[in-house]
């Protein structure tokens, strides 16, 4: 449909199917953001990007018609271990809800246990490369909340007394992030959202539904689109690992208490990637992740693709190294398990994206990389690290 076509039009191209029919068109044209000559041609990379258009059609199609009614808010997760949005942390739980900033909410729940949770409200999308920068933001902890997690939180554009997260007018969706030290080990916030003055009665309705509907591709190919443009920028900076612009990531929908460090890495089969830093002298929590080509985690429920602050073991001096390799931990030996423990694995891919991110951080210190031979690696030989 045009961007001009109003309402009745709309309507009047589901009824007759022309909508179904310019879904269906808008669909495989989402295929050039897989065929772009920017990006690698190996197989697997060619096939994760489809299967990568699959999974944010049915990102789409929950974000937009499942659970895109504000009057009537649930929670949903727009990143998880099978759909992948923008370097996903493998340590979050990710949830969303739609929102409006003319109506009010109260979230309850309680907070579990896990080491970060932040809840924000946002504008916009990934749809046109959308500005999603936080309208409001709260960290649980520093909320009122009782000796067993419970709380309660007010989300309004208008000021409420007690926990209270701000909203803008234009305010569309809430982003929750929930941060794990051990994911299997701790128990996950259980939320709550409510309406306190719907405008109408649930339901299907057919102009809102078409509306919706008219929204999912393109929330495809922008979503696609813009991080294309992240990875084709970091192609000046492969195997680095320098600070992102933070406005830009907040932008696109980043959390304000995360410091960003987003880049690509590109390894031959004999080569691995050494990464040093060390930690933030104030931080509360970091983590190092792979990810593919698409910006999504590589598949840590079968891969060691990541470590933070608590799984990671650090050298005697507080530094930390990171070695990331083709081969896996327990292919490499016991001896250099022991000498390297923080090792992880490329999950048979050549080449990705990958992001260190500091919560909460006061000083951000460099981070120093290296490629050097496995071989040498194997024997002790680290490189220079730049």
């Amino acid at each position: 449909m045009s961007d001009n076509a109003t309402a009745e039009d709309t309507l009047l191209a589901l009824v007759e199917g022309r909508l179904w029919h310019d879904f269906c068109d808008a669909l495989k044209q989402a295929g050039q953001q897989v065929l772009a000559a920017d990006n690698p041609t190996d197989e697997l990379t060619r096939a994760e990007g489809f299967r990568y258009l699959t999974r944010l059609l049915r990102l789409g199609l929950e974000k937009h018609l499942e659970f895109g009614d504000p009057d009537f808010p649930q929670f949903y997760s727009l990143s998880h271990e099978t759909a992948k949005i923008g370097n996903d942390n493998p340590d979050n739980c990710y949830l969303n809800c739609a929102v409006d900033g003319s109506l009010d909410y109260r979230i309850s729940g309680n907070r579990g246990s896990v080491a970060y949770l932040s809840i924000e409200s946002k504008a916009g999308s990934f749809i046109g490369g959308g500005d999603m920068a936080p309208t409001g933001h709260v960290e649980v902890d520093a909320l009122a909340v009782t000796a067993n997690g419970d709380f309660e939180l007010m989300v309004s554009a208008r000021p409420q007394p007690g926990n209270w997260l701000p909203m803008s007018p234009a305010s569309d969706n809430i982003l929750v992030r929930q941060t794990f030290r051990e994911r299997a080990r701790e128990q996950r916030a259980q939320l709550r959202i409510e309406c306190l003055n719907p405008r109408r009665s649930a339901g299907l309705e057919p102009r809102r539904f078409a509306t919706q509907l008219a929204q999912v591709v393109p929330f495809v190919t922008g979503t696609a689109g813009l991080f294309r443009q992240w990875m084709e920028t970091f192609a000046g900076h492969i195997n680095r690992l320098p600070p992102n612009d933070q406005q830009v990531c907040l932008r696109a929908g980043g959390d304000p208490a995360i410091y960003y460090h987003n880049s690509r890495w590109q390894l031959a089969p004999d080569e691995a990637l050494v990464i040093e830093f060390t930690p933030p002298r104030v931080c509360r929590a970091w983590n190092f992740q792979l990810s593919n080509h698409w910006m999504e985690s590589l598949d840590y429920r079968y891969h060691r693709i990541c470590v933070n602050n608590h799984t990671a073991l650090p050298e005697p001096d507080g530094s930390v190294r990171i070695v990331v390799s083709h081969l896996a931990a327990a292919a490499a030996g016991s001896v250099q398990a022991r000498r390297f423990p923080n090792w992880l694995e490329t999950a048979g891919h050549s080449n990705g994206a990958m992001l260190l991110r500091y919560v909460a951080a006061r000083d951000y210190p460099p981070v120093r990389t290296a490629v050097v031979p496995v071989a040498g690696l194997l024997r002790g030989e680290m490189g220079e690290l730049t």
